[in-house]
């Protein structure tokens, strides 16, 4: 079960301030910068992200129907600050992994606490 929907309005108006000062520049984070898909308004959200190769993997710790990964999907793309540069990221795709094997053993240990077990992967846009 991912954390629940009032954490992630806390979470918003209060731990995405504090987080989005460093989430570009330290390894493990980035700023996702997407387009809401019926305003057309930018928006910057603080996530944790993996990267292996031209792959970048998302947890969906708040559910696959987070704004966000809503407005992503509908986009198909999006760009993120990560260790203080922009990579352009497209071809969102939705995945289960009940082990949790595409992430890195601590952080899995923590997602397997939180009952997380969906993710996003894009990979680098071309150009």
């Amino acid at each position: 079960m991912p954390i629940p929907k009032s954490v992630a309005a806390f979470n918003r108006r209060v731990t995405n301030r504090l987080t989005g000062r460093f989430a570009g520049h330290l390894p493990g984070f980035a700023i996702v910068r997407h387009v809401g898909r019926t305003s057309g308004r930018a928006y910057r959200t603080p996530v944790n992200v993996f990267h292996k190769g031209s792959e970048y993997l998302f947890a969906l710790t708040y559910g696959p129907d987070s704004d966000w990964v809503r407005n992503v999907e509908a986009a198909g793309q999006c760009e993120i600050e990560t260790r203080g540069r922009i990579v352009r990221l497209a071809g969102p795709r939705r995945f289960t992994d009940p082990a949790r094997d595409s992430v890195p053993a601590p952080v899995r240990a923590v997602l397997r606490i939180i009952d997380v077990d969906e993710f996003l992967s894009m990979h680098t846009a071309a150009g």
